[in-house]
């Protein structure tokens, strides 16, 4: 069986955007830097990649409330490939990481964590899975899976960032 996981940990390149689709669900989008260090015959390279990140529901909020540009943060999710129309009617195809876990790096930073009410009826949202006890602002459980197949999630054929 293929699994699709990633994580990434890196510097959030953009705040974090809040949004809620027409079912009034709400999606969080931000870019991360990658940094990646190695050598070549004895000098020190530097490689740097970008991903956008969606995180949905109670992460997505959490995400947006807690997060800022420059803060470093480990992302668990996975790639997901998507299609949308521009305004001009060109189609283009993104490739982006869907967050299951957000959460702050602690290697260079302290924490504090406050624990928020599921908006979904409970602890971890739907199906009562998740995190026991709540959630915490830094990575909660989003309780679901984003919706497939609805062209209208970002609002119709409106460009995500």
């Amino acid at each position: 069986m293929a699994d699709n996981t990633v994580t990434l940990v890196g510097n959030i390149t953009r705040d974090p955007e809040l949004r809620f689709t027409q079912g009034g669900r709400a999606v969080a989008s931000f870019g991360i830097a990658v940094n990646r260090r190695y050598q070549v015959n004895g000098e020190w390279q530097e490689q740097t990649s970008f991903f956008n990140v969606v995180a949905w529901g109670q992460l997505g909020e959490n995400a947006a409330a807690s997060l800022t540009k420059g803060a470093r943060v480990i992302v668990n999710g996975r790639l997901e490939q998507r299609e949308y129309q521009t305004q001009q009617g060109e189609k283009r195809t993104v490739i982006e990481v869907n967050a299951d876990e957000v959460a702050p790096s602690l290697r260079y930073a302290t924490a504090q964590v406050e624990r928020t009410t599921s908006g979904a009826g409970g602890a971890g949202g739907a199906g009562g899975g998740g995190n026991p006890g709540g959630s915490s602002n830094a990575g909660a459980s989003r309780g679901g899976t984003a919706p497939r197949g609805d062209d209208n999630y970002y609002g119709g054929d409106e460009e995500p960032f």
